[in-house]
């Protein structure tokens, strides 16, 4: 089985999808050591990583030479965020996407958002994308490719409930393998969206929605933290350096 397969597997089981999120090799690779199944890029932990805001600032060579070296280096299935595929036309988008796909990864996340302006696109240029997203990983061997649609509904619109759902059947219709969903969060809405959409559903944690068990119940199928850990690893690099720039002792490396 290759890692396409195992992925799409991933996401069919009895047990929730829990992605470990990545911004470098070296937290790839512990993340696979503490025993997550797969992992996803964070496209905001890679841009801070290199000094940059999130939104398609850097580099898509750049930013995908950090993927590709992910993907070589572990051995469990890797997802890349390209956040709107980095390119103002399909055939771009496309291209990156094979690229994505040649860098050895074995799904990405694909957004509806726009990234120089406010707003999302519209349904049906985004369906046609998708559409041709697909078809050039059919045609290119990439068969059963993961394509995880992010839709932006619930970061961008008031009551986005009946524009997402029509939005994400939009999305599986035209190729995509699930639908990702950053900022929803009542469970009522939650299941109304797992329910109604017949392809898996991605979650992203926030401080109001944390557990797996809980999402599990829900129907959710995969749950990610984002850029919530590297978040967190660069507040603790950030509260050491400047301990040690103002006490001018080393002790604080050695104190748990």
């Amino acid at each position: 089985m290759n890692k396409i397969q195992k992925f799409n597997e991933l996401h069919f089981s009895n047990e929730l999808l829990f992605l470990g999120n990545a911004w470098d090799l070296l937290s790839a690779l512990t993340l696979e050591k503490a025993g997550f199944k797969a992992i996803g890029t964070t496209s905001w932990g890679i841009a801070d990583s290199l000094g940059y805001a999130d939104g398609e600032l850097i580099d898509f060579k750049r930013h995908l030479a950090i993927i590709k070296t992910i993907a070589e280096n572990v051995k469990i299935p890797v997802s890349a965020d390209i956040e709107a595929g980095y390119g103002g036309d399909i055939p771009t988008i496309v291209e990156h996407v094979l690229m994505t796909a040649d860098a050895g990864v074995a799904g990405i996340n694909i957004e509806d958002s726009f990234k120089k302006q406010k707003g999302l696109k519209e349904i049906s240029s985004h369906c046609s994308l998708l559409e041709k997203i697909r078809a050039a990983l059919e045609n290119n061997g990439y068969k059963d490719f993961y394509i995880n649609a992010r839709t932006d509904t619930y970061l961008q619109k008031q009551n986005p409930l009946m524009e997402t759902l029509e939005r994400a059947k939009a999305y599986v219709e035209s190729g995509a393998s699930g639908v990702f969903v950053p900022g929803l969060i009542e469970e009522e809405e939650i299941k109304a969206i797992t329910k109604n959409v017949s392809a898996p559903i991605n979650v992203l944690s926030l401080p109001e929605l944390t557990s797996c068990n809980k999402l599990k119940e829900l129907g959710v199928k995969r749950f990610s933290f984002g850029n919530a850990l590297s978040d967190k690893v660069i507040a603790y690099i950030d509260k050491n350096a400047r301990e040690l720039a103002e006490s001018m002792d080393t002790a604080i490396l050695y104190n748990n």
